[in-house]
């Protein structure tokens, strides 16, 4: 027997019995029905099989059909006929569940997103195309959909897509206005539309484009089926004026005098005043006047000493002969490397005894020292240059603002500056700096891990409605910031009135939580309606119900209000008393005296603070002040004795150590330093409670002293006669480190890059391996390769990612012989929105094209929008469905094949058939044992017989089927 024909029989073994041709009947029946199904559910749009391939794999059935027919499945005909039809069910529901099998749903529904440009270069525009949206989206047919994105650095969803269209010609989305990204716009506009219904995306805008790549996006829209038709919005702008750059002198020498030069770009003739600014003083100022095209105006500059220098020109011109004013103004920079300098930050608020005693030792060491008030701290990374470090002494975060203390951040990281922070009340915990940029800098962290030592405190938040633009959106940032300040294990939550047309009343937008669970908050405050609340009553019941459920040591409520509630009952007042619970209130544009006077005496009777600020922007430093209270258990007011930990260069020559009268708690990083410690508590305590520590972050080094050098709690170090080489040696422990380098950069802009040149002035010409690492707005870095463009010259272009202020750290490397590095940056003072003066069409063009769009007009109507139409056919996943059927099938199939039920037995069950019949039955064969019975006992007793006979006379009597008695002779019932 060849293979081949072995393999057969293997498969199809020898029939059992014969097998005809009409037993191929239920197989060819079940297949041509099975196929009549599945062609039916496609082509009907019902389903749709993904893999449509899978069903070649019905070719088992043959096989399933034979091992049945062929006498191997051992049923009788009729259940066998059942048996077969359910396991080829089967095997067809597998095959489908292998195709991959969809539903298919048709809908004739259009959703719209109409995309506004709401960019400063379209301002004048806006009004127009947000009547366009009105009037298009009142004709739309009634059940189309319809949303709204407004968009320009970024986009946000005004409207997400819906029938109903609640739009009234004004806008609330924020946005940044400087920059326009068609890119960003519309991927957001087709990831909101409804994937069931045919989506269009309406792009209204001037076709610029500053930011994100266009051309990615678009092959993405045309896959899906998405269609982007474009009003343009058409300007061109016949009277411009802009700066386009300030250029400095490269390399300079203090003494000497050199020339800046401006260049001036105009579409016009005409004169303006420019006035030239150094440091913020006016160092030029002249009537000038200026052709059409470019020019360059050339002025004098020299450099008395040392130090960053940064230069403003700002030109000045009638209304009518300059469209945009932001361009008007350019900025640049001189650095001129000197003696570093240690820059001492004060409280302005503060006392001088804080830092008196070390601004002076730190002179001692022959240092320059500058001391400087917080609120007069530079804003920017490259004005700390010429500081080699920089010293908080007891100042808290809320006297800076985000600004300040993100050029503070940068400064160290990524220009390499020192930094210390000096303990005292306001520093630390206690003064803001938990979950801050300065708290990233610092080699210990606010979290506190001792938690049987540290109290920890609770917060309730009660947000008012705020009735001022953009009101609710200061709401919800100053609350995010106060549970910012808090730490890990205190707790925080926040009551609102919800008003938003599905029901009304005060509810907590979140409970009492703990602030690690920060990031889980977040979108509940970004998610919370918050509406104009009646009373004051429930929510402050609410918020001192929870406050007194809570296990905290130190509770509060903060309460932001134009006052206009009425003034909650005296009971409510007097229980926050018993609870020993005080209320903050903050006034915002309240209506009247009286609701001044209300917020007031809130705060007045429950032992609270009340702020009445004129300004919106004060809101976050007033909620972090206010969460602060909470932090004062962080304070350690005893006196310890401190020890050494590890031995560092900063306690070289440093015996043993004065008292401290109190410190700070903190917890060191786990790559940080702990120089100097508090006393452990006892023998098993293993946590460390810094008072001096130090790392390296990033280019910088940082260190943080937890006590302070003050009459407060440092008043014996103040007499102690090491506490000079102390700090002298902890200042030189993390100044910027001076080398001096063959590398020399200059940077500058052109459009919309950053240009960066580099120069080797090394004595050996050698190849470098040169990097750049580009730092700048929204905390977002770039790495780039600065490539040879020719003997020891380098140089790269980085795109720019809007206004701002870019700092530059170069590498360059040369194996293992040599490694430099050299910084520097640019100022990017206007985006590139404002380098735009007539419209781009052309773009809008290709969008259309690419996405089989159309390009609308100023008086396009409905029709034109909502008539182009095609039924969208989408589809979802059933398996659930056939999974279902064959949970049913299969145990169906094994009950037929594996269980023998009696007809008759069931039909007695149920009640029909022969169940009056068979009890006839059985009646009669009880009266004939009977009768046999007593015949039998009759003869016993007239001639009894052997127990055989009687045996034999039993089996004499039998029953018919009938039920009558016969007798049937004893041969017949023998079998051999």
């Amino acid at each position: 027997m060849t293979p081949i024909r072995r393999f057969v029989r293997t498969v199809f073994p020898v029939a059992r019995r014969p097998v005809t041709p009409a037993d191929a009947l239920p197989l060819a029946v079940f297949l041509l029905l099975y196929a009549g199904l599945v062609l039916y559910l496609e082509f009907a749009d019902w389903l749709m099989f993904v893999r449509p391939w899978a069903f070649v794999l019905m070719l088992v059935a043959p096989w399933v059909w034979w091992m049945h027919t062929a006498g191997y499945a051992g049923l009788g005909r009729v259940r066998g006929l059942v048996s077969l039809l359910i396991r080829l069910a089967v095997v067809g529901l597998f095959v489908m569940l292998m195709a991959e099998p969809r539903a298919v749903r048709t809908r004739d529904v259009l959703s719209v997103v109409y995309a506004v440009d709401l960019s400063d270069s379209v301002d004048k525009s806006t009004d127009a195309a947000l009547q366009f949206v009105s009037r298009t989206v009142a004709e739309k047919p009634e059940e189309d959909q319809a949303g709204l994105i407004v968009f320009a650095r970024n986009a946000a969803v005004e409207l997400p897509p819906r029938i109903s269209f609640p739009f009234e010609n004004v806008v609330n989305s924020q946005i940044d206005r400087d920059a326009t990204n068609l890119e960003q716009t519309l991927s957001l506009a087709a990831a909101i539309l409804p994937t069931e219904n045919r989506g269009r995306i309406v792009l209204i805008s001037d076709g610029t484009e500053t930011d994100g790549n266009l051309h990615e996006i678009l092959d993405d829209l045309k896959s899906r089926g998405i269609a982007v038709d474009v009003l343009p919005i058409r300007y061109e702008y016949e009277n411009e004026i802009l700066l386009e750059r300030l250029d400095l002198p490269r390399f300079v020498k203090i003494g000497e005098n050199y020339e800046a030069a401006i260049l001036l770009s105009s579409l016009s003739a005409g004169s303006g005043r420019l006035i030239v600014e150094e440091n913020g003083e006016a160092i030029f100022e002249q009537q000038i006047s200026y052709p059409r095209g470019k020019s360059r105006i050339e002025l004098p500059i020299r450099l008395r000493e040392p130090g960053y220098y940064e230069y403003r020109a700002v030109l000045q011109v009638a209304p009518d002969q300059d469209h945009l004013r932001k361009n008007n103004e350019v900025i640049n920079y001189i650095y001129v490397e000197g003696e570093g300098k240690v820059l001492v930050v004060t409280d302005p608020e503060g006392d001088d005894r804080d830092w008196e005693r070390l601004a002076a030792t730190i002179r001692e060491g022959e240092r320059s020292v500058v001391v400087q008030s917080a609120w007069d701290f530079p804003r920017d990374a490259m004005s700390l240059m010429p500081y080699d470090a920089v010293v908080f002494v007891n100042v808290a975060h809320d006297a800076f603002d985000s600004i300040q203390l993100s050029a503070l951040h940068d400064s160290i990281r990524n220009l390499g500056v020192g930094f210390m922070m000096v303990g005292g009340p306001n520093s630390f915990g206690p003064g803001g700096y938990h979950r801050s940029l300065v708290e990233d800098a610092l080699p210990v962290t606010m979290d506190i891990t001792k938690k049987k030592v540290l109290p920890k405190g609770a917060l309730v938040i009660v947000l008012h409605t705020c009735e001022f633009p953009e009101g609710n959106m200061w709401a919800k940032r100053i609350t995010k910031q106060a549970i910012r300040v808090l730490g890990g294990q205190d707790e925080a939550g926040a009551i609102g009135y919800r008003y938003d047309g599905m029901g009304s009343g005060e509810e907590w937008i979140f409970e009492l939580t703990e602030a690690r669970y920060y990031d889980d908050l977040v979108p509940k405050i970004n998610a919370a309606e918050i509406g104009d609340m009646p009373s004051f009553d429930t929510t402050m019941e609410m918020g001192l119900e929870g406050l007194k459920n809570s296990d905290a040591a130190s509770r509060h409520m903060i309460i932001i209000s134009d006052g206009d509630p009425p003034m909650p009952p005296p009971k409510l007042l007097q229980d926050f008393v018993a609870e020993q619970t005080s209320v903050s209130t903050v006034a915002i544009y309240p209506h009247s005296g009286r609701d001044v006077q209300t917020l007031r005496a809130i705060a007045s009777v429950t032992g609270g603070r009340f702020y009445f600020p004129d300004d919106p922007k004060q809101l976050p430093s007033i909620f972090i002040k206010e969460a602060k209270t909470l932090k004062r258990s962080m304070i350690q007011n005893k006196t310890i004795t401190p020890e050494h930990e590890f031995p560092d260069l900063i306690t070289k020559g440093i015996g043993s150590l004065p008292d401290l009268h109190g410190f700070v708690l903190t917890t060191a990083k786990p790559r940080a330093k702990v120089v100097l410690r508090a006393p452990a508590a006892s023998e098993d305590d293993e946590e460390i409670e810094p008072i001096l520590a130090v790392w390296r972050y990033g280019l910088g080094t940082a260190a943080a002293f937890t006590s302070d050098m003050s009459p407060n709690w440092g008043r014996d170090w103040l007499k102690w006669d090491q506490l000079s080489p102390l700090i002298q040696q902890t200042v030189t422990r993390i100044l910027r480190e001076r080398k001096d380098g063959h590398l020399r950069m200059w940077t500058y802009t052109a459009s919309n890059e950053g240009v960066i040149i580099v120069e080797d002035f090394h004595p050996d010409s050698m190849f470098l391996d040169v990097h750049a690492r580009v730092s700048g707005p929204r905390e977002q870095v770039v790495t780039i390769p600065v490539k040879q463009i020719g003997p020891r010259r380098y140089q790269a272009s980085v795109p720019l990612w809007g206004k701002g202020r870019y700092q530059v750290l170069t590498v360059g490397k040369s194996g293992t012989q040599r490694s430099e590095n050299v910084m520097g940056g640019f100022i990017v003072p206007y985006s590139p929105e404002y380098l735009r003066f007539r419209s781009n069409p052309i773009a809008l063009n290709e969008i259309a094209e690419k996405t089989e769009g159309e390009q609308l007009s100023d008086d396009a109507t409905s029709e034109t929008i909502y008539g182009r139409r095609a039924p969208k056919r989408s589809s979802w996943a059933v398996f659930d469905w056939f999974l279902f059927c064959l949970a049913v099938l299969i145990p169906l199939d094994v009950g037929v094949r594996r269980v023998q039920l009696d007809p008759w037995v069931i039909k007695s069950w149920l009640g029909a058939g022969r169940s009056k019949e068979s009890i006839k039955t059985m009646g009669a064969l009880l009266d004939r044992k009977q009768a046999v019975d007593s015949t039998l006992d009759a003869q016993r007793r007239e001639s009894p017989l052997p127990v055989s006979a009687m045996a034999a006379a039993r089996q004499s009597v039998s029953p018919t089927a009938s039920g009558r008695d016969t007798a049937v002779p004893e041969q017949q019932t023998q079998k051999p």
